[in-house]
């Protein structure tokens, strides 16, 4: 019987073990490959560095939030992301910043372009009517055509 009782117990201990790991609350961000900042320190690094910066607000338990992480593992949008100020916030956790920036509503995520400064540029948007500041969450494209319309226009 105890045989029995100790090869239940290591094949508990195995389930628990291989089981799939749940992502990370609000997404893998590529902390790694990027240098997010928090929006205080983003706002000095951009004055000093003379960059434009990226603001993305999002919340740990949005399905969309934790789709649009993954497109900051993509090459391409690493690469660019350099050439940024890179402001990740938390919207749950930090209301009054993003009260401050929702020109079209408080949905998540949302992403802007701000100057150097730490100024809003409010026509730096998706092409649609609403939910202007939503980039694709599934295509890289999206973020890189934003990313790239925001040099163009921000970078001095």
């Amino acid at each position: 019987m105890t045989h029995h009782l100790a090869r239940l117990a290591v094949l508990a201990l195995l389930a628990v073990l291989v089981a799939p790991q749940p992502a990370a609350a609000g997404g893998d961000w590529n902390d790694t490959g990027i240098a997010w900042q928090s929006y205080e320190e983003g706002l000095k690094k951009a004055k000093e560095d003379g960059k434009p910066i990226c603001l993305i607000f999002y919340t740990n338990w949005c399905p969309h939030c934790t789709n649009y992480a993954k497109v900051f593992h993509d090459e391409a949008v690493v690469e660019k992301a350099k050439k940024f100020v890179m402001v990740r916030v938390d919207k749950d956790a930090h209301p009054a910043i993003s009260s401050k920036f929702k020109p079209d509503g408080e949905y998540i995520p949302r992403t802007y372009f701000l100057s150097s400064d730490g100024v809003l540029d409010p026509a730096l948007t998706e092409n649609r009517p609403q939910y202007k500041y939503f980039y694709n969450e599934l295509d890289p494209a999206s973020i890189l055509g934003g990313m790239d319309r925001a040099l163009a226009k921000l970078s001095k």
